[in-house]
């Protein structure tokens, strides 16, 4: 079938329900990443105002080709690259189709970037895109693009997956999403390492049971270093819901909760705890969002969200601690206004409708939302 997507056309296989590109059941298309679609154009648009050089895009997993026709439409030298010959084929019909230049390679995308540097890599597999990372950083000049759908190991909902893949120990608490987007910068940020790279996230999001982050490169073993040194632990007790971050790559866990005194006290990482966008590039991302875009209004919403949220690595969800006080909750706003209203930083999160980012500890909270109300 031929569907119409931010301007191009392209013909794609009949959708199925919980499909996804990549599966290695033959070429899918998912229509459900649209939204990761439109916001990746809109991140190539303000990507090129800030790396002129930046030309070569490669979509690494082309599957049906739409990524990188959409790329190829917004100027970028892009390359399709599959496994699948029927992808490669489907791919380069849809450049065709379009009046769009572009390359076609059936190759395994592992092998293909040890011949070949790009400006822009963008991996976008089904599962974890571990696999891919090595060579995507050692051989990418500027901007990696990562897209992981596994987020139950990556949250540490299947724990033992989680360490196996991420070389970390994700944990399963009130912030999930946050801590399995910040598990997959952490795995992606050392593996740059390696390499004698910085990766920068200055862009990410957390969106129907997917981490989407784009990492901006910087060559150097001290820049290296110095991303290194934003990766740490986190402590979180599991019946208070106290959380600390500890910075260093030598976990010292807390035994015991130093505010309840409960032995529940989960210890994860090492996750990334630094700011995991660039809010300057994420409202630029924002203005370059298009109407044409069929995930226009949502992403736009997404970013301005991302846009100002704050750096602390965990959120609080505000009907868990509602729960807790067991009083009724009030409206997510007002929560955040009390709180700066007294000087407290707080901001809402993207991750979910209920999720509040604070310098308040939960007692300072409750101080101020239920106690002064």
């Amino acid at each position: 079938m031929e569907i119409e997507e931010g301007g191009v056309t392209v013909r794609v296989p009949e959708a199925r329900d919980g499909a996804s590109e990549g599966t290695g059941g033959g070429v899918f298309f998912n229509p459900t990443q649209e939204l990761n679609r439109d916001i990746t154009v809109a991140t190539l648009r303000a990507y090129r105002e800030r790396e002129p050089r930046a030309a070569t895009y490669l979509d690494a997993m082309a599957a049906s080709g739409i990524r990188g026709v959409r790329a190829a439409a917004e100027g970028y030298d892009a390359t399709c690259a599959d496994v699948d010959a029927d992808a490669i084929e489907l791919a380069a019909e849809n450049l065709a189709a379009n009046g769009l230049e572009g390359e076609t390679a059936h190759r395994d995308v592992n092998a293909l970037l040890h011949e070949e540097f790009f400006d822009v890599v963008d991996l976008d597999p089904y599962g974890t895109p571990i696999p891919f990372a090595d060579a995507a950083f050692a051989n990418t000049r500027n901007l990696v693009c990562v897209t992981a759908t596994d987020t139950a190991p990556l949250c540490g909902a299947h724990l033992a997956s989680g360490i196996r893949k991420y070389g970390a120990v994700p944990r399963n608490t009130d912030y999930h999403p946050e801590m399995g987007l910040r598990t997959l910068i952490s795995a992606l940020v050392r593996t740059a390492a390696r390499y004698d790279k910085a990766a920068r996230p200055i862009l990410s999001h957390v969106s129907r049971h997917y981490a989407r982050t784009y990492l901006e490169l910087e060559s150097g073993a001290q820049a290296a270093d110095g991303c290194i040194d934003q990766l740490g632990y986190v402590d979180n007790c599991e019946d208070c819901l106290w959380r600390e971050p500890t910075a260093g790559l030598i976990a010292d866990p807390a035994d015991t909760c130093p505010i309840c005194g409960s032995d529940r006290v989960l210890t994860a990482g090492p996750i990334w705890l630094g700011p995991v966008a660039d809010a300057a590039f994420a409202r630029k991302v924002r203005a370059r969002v298009t109407d044409d875009m069929g995930e226009a209004k949502r992403a736009r919403k997404l970013l301005g969200t991302v846009a100002t949220e704050l750096d602390t690595p965990t959120h609080y969800d505000q009907h868990r601690l509602y729960k807790q006080w067991g009083e009724p909750a009030i409206g997510m706003d007002e929560f955040v206004e009390r709180l700066r209203a007294v000087g407290y930083a707080a901001s809402r999160a993207h991750y979910r409708g209920t999720a509040v980012k604070t310098d308040a500890s939960i007692p300072e909270m409750r101080s101020v939302v239920v106690d002064e109300a």
